[in-house]
């Protein structure tokens, strides 16, 4: 029989005071966070176990989740962080042969609070036109004026330091599978970083060593690395100033670098630039993203709520601490810078997700780039 708690009346109430009436299913407890969209038709159980969602509210715009069912193989940390989940149908089986147990399930036994709505297609076009925003959902306030004054007294994503909640709270290492042999050593700050990100570098034969987000740059340089990569994470990057000064000494180090989502921000403002808060941000498995040195295009994954500022006309060199540096890459929807690199410092970082999970692959070569920067510096006699 179900754990969950399936079919009670709940309601959804966002701070401009539009509501949404729904039944629970999960945990029927009252949450807040910052309500957001995710466009991928897949990868839900991916979605609810990135931490790069920590605090939020998560509306799922495909229509029919859980199908498959979730497993213990698919998580991509070691809990859901998702404050909520907004579906409009969830399924009543799971069929996959790989399904372990019901999301709804998995939602209850951690606690996390769902709600069924039949107007998901009108929560996201609400959120498009007006941006995200704080909500709250409930199945025991009835009445949702209520809710509205708890969730404006509900803390904000601006501001918000949480890179740190979500991070390993001590060193591990990710190996090579058995018989790849350990070619580069790579030092990975944790900012809330995915299962499948060690996993996707540990294939080419680097040995990962994963640091807590609040590694300083003597932490990081005390392993030796080939290389440092920082992760995606949630929250705001003009919170997270001890990432910036541990990228910052890592840079002067010379060290090849390489970041992604939030580690792009971060990099970002290691070199100067400032960041802000896009109006609904960019979730989901289907971001084009146009590489401006080859005009190719990516089809990407992404989960960011906030972007590195465009210093110039995109692909203009600008000058950093660092020497010159220039953007790379833009979104082809809105523009927004989504790569960046120094020309004199082997370090680039891009805005979007390689490892993909879920998503598409168009991405994963920039594992096999950072390898290449690695090679150089190994080849150079930097690890003794």
């Amino acid at each position: 029989m179900s754990g969950a708690d399936t079919g009670r009346p709940a309601v959804l109430v966002l701070e401009d005071g539009t509501t949404f009436h729904g039944t629970t299913f999960g945990a029927a407890a009252d949450t807040f966070g910052e309500m957001v969209f995710n466009t991928g038709m897949t990868g839900y159980q991916e979605t609810l176990t990135d931490p790069s969602y920590c605090r939020q509210i998560v509306a799922m715009t495909a229509p029919h989740i859980g199908n498959t069912g979730v497993n213990d193989e698919d998580p991509e940390s070691r809990r859901i962080w998702v404050s909520g989940f907004v579906v409009r149908e969830p399924a009543r089986l799971a069929s996959s042969w790989r399904s372990q147990r019901s999301v709804q399930d998995e939602l209850a036994a951690q606690g996390v609070t769902g709600i069924a709505i039949a107007g998901t297609r009108a929560l996201t076009r609400h959120l498009r036109d007006s941006g995200a925003m704080r909500a709250g959902i409930s199945a025991t306030e009835g009445d949702p004026r209520e809710l509205l004054e708890r969730v404006l007294a509900s803390p904000p994503m601006t501001g918000a330091d949480l890179a740190r909640e979500v991070s390993t709270p001590r060193e591990y290492v990710v190996a090579p599978p058995a018989g790849i042999p350990v070619r580069y050593r790579v030092a990975a700050v944790d900012l809330g970083i995915k299962a499948a990100t060690p996993r996707s570098m540990a294939a080419l034969g680097c040995e990962v060593h994963v640091l807590p987000a609040a590694a300083s740059a003597a932490d990081i340089l005390a392993i030796n690395p080939d290389g440092v990569f920082f992760s995606n994470g949630p929250g705001d990057p003009a919170a997270a100033t001890y990432a910036v000064e541990a990228m910052r000494g890592v840079l002067a180090a010379g060290l090849p670098v390489f970041g992604i989502c939030f580690g792009s921000q971060i990099l970002g403002r290691a070199l100067g630039l400032d960041t802000y808060k896009l109006r609904f941000g960019h979730r989901g498995v289907n971001q084009p993203v146009q590489d401006l040195r080859t005009g190719r295009v990516q089809i990407t994954s992404h989960n960011h709520g906030f972007a590195v500022e465009m210093p110039e006309e995109p692909g203009a060199q600008f000058p950093t601490k660092f020497g010159p540096a220039e953007i790379t890459h833009v979104n082809l929807n809105d523009g927004v810078v989504e790569g960046l690199r120094l020309l004199d410092t082997p370090a680039f970082a891009v805005q979007y997700h390689p490892e993909a999970a879920p998503g598409p692959h168009d991405a994963s070569g920039l594992f096999g780039e950072f390898c290449e920067l690695m090679e150089g510096s190994v080849a150079g006699g930097r690890r003794a």
